[in-house]
């Protein structure tokens, strides 16, 4: 009989959504996929990376990392060259799912059937579902079996109005993430722009912004070995 430890497998869901208008670029925010993509390895899981469309997922320009971090995230780059079509995946092969931000997720994750489906079949098991910043995009239309919002009622986080103003971004977006979140009947809190923020709820867990990166992975490890 076999001793050997089974690696908990985490599913990250980025976006494939490349621009914001014919003007500016837009994509996934690096960081918040290379940090937690780095914890998660080390924190033994096993990752695998998955976008609406497969293949290469884009970077928003603007997150591109500085020398050091750019070596230390290389590995995690290399991961979101060859992403996996969300309409591909199983909830069954994953003990959880976590949607990393950028601005392009509003553009492309909202109304997402192969992901929605994804995320009823993990909330249905009890898995961990975890977002951070715009990833809670993601959340946006996503429903339990029973037909209620996955976020109606249970206390969340997500990029805030608030930090959408100060980015220059909010008339830019098809809706304010905050605001949309509220609007399906989560109980959502706020705490200072750019400060670290994570809400856990059973096995919801969310984000607030970049910042927030490092901490809600740490907590998707921990809540892992429960």
């Amino acid at each position: 009989m076999s001793t050997e430890k089974k690696h908990k497998r985490i599913l990250m869901v980025v976006t494939s959504h490349d621009r914001i208008d014919a003007d500016r670029a837009t994509g996934l925010w690096f960081e918040e996929f290379a940090l937690p993509y780095v914890e998660f390895k080390a924190g033994g899981l096993a990752v695998a990376v998955a976008s609406p469309r497969g293949g290469a997922a884009p970077i928003d320009p603007r997150s591109e990392p500085k020398s050091e971090a750019a070596s230390a995230w290389a590995e995690a780059r290399q991961a979101l060259q060859q992403t996996k079509p969300l309409a591909s995946v199983k909830a069954d092969d994953f003990d959880a799912i976590f949607l990393p931000g950028g601005h392009g997720t509003m553009f492309d994750l909202p109304g997402n059937d192969a992901l929605h489906r994804l995320l009823q079949a993990f909330a249905d098991a009890d898995k961990v579902v975890a977002a951070v910043c715009h990833g809670p995009a993601g959340l946006v239309g996503a429903k339990r079996s029973d037909g209620t919002p996955l976020v109606a009622g249970k206390t969340i986080t997500a990029f805030t109005d608030d930090e959408e103003r100060a980015a220059g971004l909010d008339g830019a977006m098809p809706f304010l993430l905050e605001t949309k979140l509220r609007g399906m009947g989560a109980r959502f809190v706020v705490r200072p722009n750019w400060s670290s923020h994570v809400e856990q709820d059973g096995r919801l867990i969310t984000g607030q912004n970049p910042q927030s990166s490092g901490d809600t992975a740490r907590a998707i490890i921990e809540a892992l070995k429960k």
